[in-house]
């Protein structure tokens, strides 16, 4: 048996079992990470001494009853961790030591799990391909060429290449989805306060979102059972009631009816990832699911909308971040000098043109202009989803206009960059919950590798349940899901 192949239920069966332990599955990944990260760089930090340890006292308990005890997973580092390093991927938090753990952490701690590292991401989220990492690029398992999403890229890339069971990542415009999509494996971005964000970093508080990056449906929504609800120390999680998300999974979508909205297939969209979600649409109406075309008129404003809200956001987050708290300082001789010169160095180029974006767009003269338009087209977004999602019980649309992209391909030009998250973005602005699933492979023109394709399907808000029955449906009736690179 290959223990790195296992999903979470699988492996939660043979500790059960007792075939084998939880410091022999840790072992495993442990090994799977000094074979191949070298290539992959999934990881900015390896916590080998504290997952024995941890695997060590789950042994010691035996009490497996709870599925994510003694299974290991790999946690994007924005996310604080007491005692373990967590950088956001930036200079400015390079020696960064938490004092505390971020709710979603201590849910999981308590569940038993067992945490390999942090790994990378575009620094302090910001970014679609983990090429803006302050540290290095992460690179995707399928081809080692190409980008492996982001900006929870080393989630995705962690997961992909059987180095974690599974791993947490966040989402702000589709930082989840898209990493998962490239890669292959399933993510879930949930409804805005699912889970609680506290003890993660900010890039646009009132985007991000918290999330699994798994190998099947039916992990992501066990681990959504470990983390999600309310919590006091965040004030936007809600106390609506947080369902057992795997309780219906095993039951038919005859019926189910799926909108599909022509904005999402575009002109410039990749011919192969059209072909690929329309089939996997085909599918769900074998399945017993009914299709019907839907609008979603605003989407044309979604990007503009978005990125003059998530960078306004993101400049006055990032204002704490000045050289005299906590992280890189300057020690310049004045003040403003230190704050300059703290900045300066510590943040790289995306996030200086975020702070920079956001600080104009809040400016006096400037703030009606963008950000007040910006808020009320939100609005408008939010409803136009309402209204569609009023009639049927899901949407269906891919979750990116091509395949992974090569590394550098898109450095230079930030608005291309930008737009590879067109698909992604007006579900964050509407608040919806969305999950990515792999629904097929094609050749890339630019490349001899295949390449995974990524299905998006969105829900209601707080109807996780529905996308995740119609996602696991989905890999009950395919295969593309158990596809897995060779790493050589």
């Amino acid at each position: 048996m290959n223990l790195n192949e296992l999903t979470i239920k699988k492996a939660n069966e043979g500790l059960k079992k007792k075939d084998f332990s939880s410091v022999e599955l840790t072992k495993a990944y442990l090994d799977q990470i000094k074979k191949t990260d070298d290539k992959i760089k999934s990881f900015i930090t390896v916590t080998e001494d504290l997952a024995l340890q941890q695997a060590k006292q789950a042994d010691k308990d035996g009490d497996f009853s709870q599925p994510l005890a003694g299974i290991p997973m790999a946690v994007k580092d924005c996310f604080c961790t007491k005692d373990v390093k967590t950088t956001g991927a930036s200079k400015i938090l390079e020696n960064y030591i938490p004092p505390y753990s971020a709710t979603a952490i201590e849910k999981l701690a308590a569940k038993k799990s067992v945490m390999l590292g942090k790994v990378n991401l575009d620094e302090f989220t910001m970014g679609s391909s983990t090429e803006n990492s302050g540290f290095f690029p992460t690179k995707n398992p399928w081809d080692l060429q190409r980008v492996p999403g982001g900006s929870s890229g080393g989630s995705a890339s962690a997961v992909c290449a059987n180095q974690a069971l599974y791993a947490l990542g966040t989402d702000t415009g589709g930082s989840i989805r898209e990493p998962a999509s490239f890669c292959g494996i399933t993510g879930l971005k949930v409804t805005y306060g699912r889970v609680s964000r506290y003890g993660v970093m900010s890039y646009a508080s009132s985007f991000d979102t918290i999330g699994p990056l798994a190998k099947t449906v039916e992990d992501a929504a066990l681990i959504l059972n470990a983390i999600a609800g309310p919590d006091p120390k965040d004030s936007t999680t809600p106390t609506v009631a947080v369902a057992d998300y795997t309780a219906n999974l095993n039951q038919d979508i005859k019926g189910l009816k799926i909108g599909v909205p022509k904005e999402y297939f575009v002109a410039g969209m990749d011919s192969g990832v059209e072909n690929s979600i329309r089939q996997a649409i085909t599918k769900f109406e074998e399945l017993g699911a009914k299709i019907t075309e839907v609008s979603l008129p605003l989407t044309k404003y979604a990007i503009a909308t978005y990125y003059i809200l998530v960078k306004s956001e993101a400049s006055a987050n990032l204002a704490r971040y000045d050289g005299v708290r906590y992280g890189f300082s300057a020690k310049a001789d004045n003040l403003l000098d230190n704050y300059l010169q703290s900045r300066a160095k510590g943040f790289g180029p995306e996030v200086k043109r975020s702070i920079m974006m956001g600080t104009y767009t809040l400016s006096a003269g400037y703030y009606d202009a963008y950000y007040l338009k910006a808020a009320k087209v939100r609005t408008l977004i939010k409803k136009d989803f309402e209204n569609v999602l009023s009639q049927v019980d899901c949407l269906m649309t891919p979750v990116a206009p091509t395949v992974a992209f090569k590394i550098g391909e898109k450095v230079d030009d930030p608005l291309t960059m930008y737009l590879a998250d067109i698909f992604t973005i007006s579900i964050n602005i509407a608040g919806v919950p969305a999950l990515s699933i792999p629904c097929g492979f094609i050749k890339p023109k630019d490349g001899q590798k295949e390449m995974p394709v990524g299905l998006q399907i969105i829900g209601k808000q707080f109807d996780e349940p529905t996308i995740l029955r119609a996602g696991h449906n989905f890999q009950q009736a395919t295969d593309w899901h158990k596809k897995a690179p060779v790493l050589d």
